[in-house]
């Protein structure tokens, strides 16, 4: 039987659309990837709490921890309490690491899960943060109670940094006593204005190439305490220049959003592996699960062609859903999870369903389906039209 309703069209008008389908490929068992590839995962909130959601946080343990078993499951891992998971757009500090010991402890019961998780100053009031050694105090806080849990770190980038510093000088010195301290090697964390605006001329500099200088000049500094950067600029050339540069065994993780198929696929540049090839980390991968598994698993084998073949068509959605404003992007990825069974409810942290339009959504689902990431097509559709109503739109 087709599945057929009506959507509305980028210039506000209704098309009736026919569904492909067809389900995701489905990975194959037992298959060990030749990438490392974390998912930055999303929160479930739990919209029957009494509270007032563009104020206050409430998360769904069950349903959130639900989920990073199904990333497991799929052999990614999980890049815990990232700015996917709404890190500083609604999940606070303390929500934060009570979601990392929940994660953490979950995996303990998943052989070989991968648990990396975010390290920041979010906690502080920015406002009051004068100097370096502030930033450096806050990150100290973070990183000593992710590590008395057992986790691994993920530096994320800091608002505070970027606001008091003066020069690359001060990056070098935060990071200098963060990569000292480290009990074991981190993945630092590059995320571009097009994420956060408030991170704007990170590394001390708006100049991409000399930003970049410096962050290789610390890593230079501390290549046992880095396990590798994840960099997410929307910029390939900019990463692959990136990865050239870094010292034996550091991983270039990469956190395009819009070109993720070529890097991880890679370029076989030089003789150093990881120079030619990109790990992952990240947030389409939330939503992309299963097509990111099957890749990964047909890239391992050698199968080239056919990882392209699953992954490739996942892209229009992916840049789809990081379209500017790109830090509206977690709306995609809720919705995704929503519309495929993980979770009963399309109700965000801080209320934040509401950034993006029934047109955008739309589209989504159209590209979601061309992609073959709709699950179960039935109840996508069903999810749909009561999408549809609540916006007066009859499917």
């Amino acid at each position: 039987m087709a599945l057929t309703l009506t959507l509305p069209t980028a210039d506000g008008a209704l098309s009736a659309y026919s569904l492909r389908g067809a389900v995701p490929t489905k990975p194959a068992a037992g298959v060990a990837f030749n990438r490392i590839a974390y998912s930055a995962a999303h929160v479930v909130a739990d919209p029957s709490a009494a509270v007032d959601p563009w104020l206050q946080c409430a998360v769904d343990w069950d349903a959130t921890i639900g989920y990073r078993r199904h990333l497991w499951s799929l052999g990614l891992g999980v890049a815990e309490a990232m700015d996917t998971a709404q890190r500083g757009m609604g999940l606070d500090w303390p929500t934060s690491l009570e979601l990392i010991r929940r994660s953490l402890d979950a995996a303990k019961d998943v052989p070989g899960a991968l648990v990396a998780s975010g390290c920041g100053t979010d906690h502080l009031d920015i406002d009051s943060v004068k100097s370096v050694d502030d930033v450096i105090r806050g990150y100290e806080e973070q990183m000593a109670a992710i590590e008395a849990l057992g986790g691994k770190l993920i530096v994320m980038a800091s608002r505070a940094l970027a606001r008091v510093a003066r020069s690359p000088a001060d990056y070098e010195r935060v990071y200098d006593r963060v990569l000292s301290q480290a009990k074991q090697p981190v993945v630092l964390h590059w995320l571009g204005p097009m994420f956060d605006p408030a991170l704007g001329g990170y590394w001390g500099t708006d100049a991409v190439d000399k930003a970049m200088d410096t962050a290789l000049g610390i890593i230079a500094a501390h290549p046992d305490k880095v396990d590798g950067i994840k960099i997410s600029l929307l910029d390939k050339d900019k990463e692959i220049a990136m990865r050239r540069r870094l010292p034996p065994g550091v991983r270039m993780y990469t956190g395009d959003d819009f070109n993720y198929a070529e890097l991880i696929a890679g370029d076989g540049f030089g003789s150093e592996p990881m120079h030619g090839q990109s790990d992952a980390l990240l947030g389409i991968f939330d939503a992309i699960a299963p097509a990111a598994s099957a890749a990964l698993g047909e890239l391992a084998q050698g199968n080239v062609d056919r990882f392209h073949a699953i992954l490739g068509p996942t892209v229009p959605l992916s840049r789809h859903i990081f379209a500017a404003p790109t830090r509206f992007y977690k709306t995609g990825v809720v919705f995704m999870a929503w519309l495929n069974g993980h979770q009963s409810h399309f109700t965000m942290v801080g209320g934040q369903q509401s950034t993006r339009s029934l047109q955008h959504l739309s589209e989504l689902f159209r590209l979601a389906d061309a992609a073959n990431l709709l699950e179960q097509p039935e109840l996508a559709v069903r999810r749909m039209k009561t999408l549809l109503a609540m916006h007066g739109v009859e499917a």
